[in-house]
């Protein structure tokens, strides 16, 4: 489990295929830090690391993450924001954010206001449902505010420090970023469409 909250960023060293497999040797200021088998979000897609070197470590991402998210599209030099799993005993100072990534977004506007920025994205019209005004939805795994949502688009401000330390100063227009949508308004979602389909919750008689 995580929160959005950006530890730190992280440099794609090496790309390695295996089969439909690929695997990603990664440099981060927090390589020293991690242990084999431990859980980290890349840009909001929980990966577990599977070998260490003196800076840097390796994940692998399967098929089904290839196909989900954007990880297939990085290349050697990506940027790529990083989070350890939360502590038990830790501050939940984004949100809950599972790791697992819902969808994919373009990036199709980017405005400076007065020292910050708002970006625009399109995504798959069916998952609008998911998306409410000031509520939370995860990109490219930081935890941030939906503004101004409809069946299409939505906005996010991004603060100078959250530009500065993330890979959002490297997004540009048609750039794709990562989703994952309120865990919380998931299960409603799941749960109103199965009880107007299927009628449970009604009373038998």
């Amino acid at each position: 489990m995580f929160t959005g909250i950006i530890e730190a960023e992280g440099k794609v060293e090496n790309i390695e295929k295996e089969g439909t497999n690929v695997h990603f040797t990664i440099s981060s200021p927090i390589s020293h830090e991690l242990k084999i088998d431990q859980s980290v979000a890349h840009n909001g897609v929980c990966l577990t690391v599977t070998s260490l070197l003196e800076n840097k470590y390796t994940v692998t991402a399967i098929e089904e993450t290839l196909i989900r998210s954007n990880i297939g599209q990085l290349k050697n030099g990506t940027s790529v924001n990083l989070e350890r799993a939360m502590l038990q005993h830790g501050r939940l100072d984004g949100h809950i954010v599972q790791g697992h990534v819902d969808a994919t977004a373009t990036c199709v506007s980017i405005k400076e206001v007065e020292g910050s920025w708002y970006f625009t994205f399109k995504f798959d019209k069916k998952n609008a449902h998911l998306l409410v005004d000031k509520g939370s939805v995860c990109v490219n795994g930081v935890s941030l505010t939906v503004v101004s949502p409809d069946e299409a688009t939505f906005s996010v401000a991004i603060i100078p420090y959250t530009y500065e330390h993330t890979n959002f100063n490297q997004l540009k227009i048609g750039s794709s970023v990562n989703l994952e949508f309120d865990i919380l308004g998931k299960y409603i979602a799941r749960y109103a469409d199965l009880y107007l389909k299927k009628g449970i919750g009604e009373s038998q008689n």
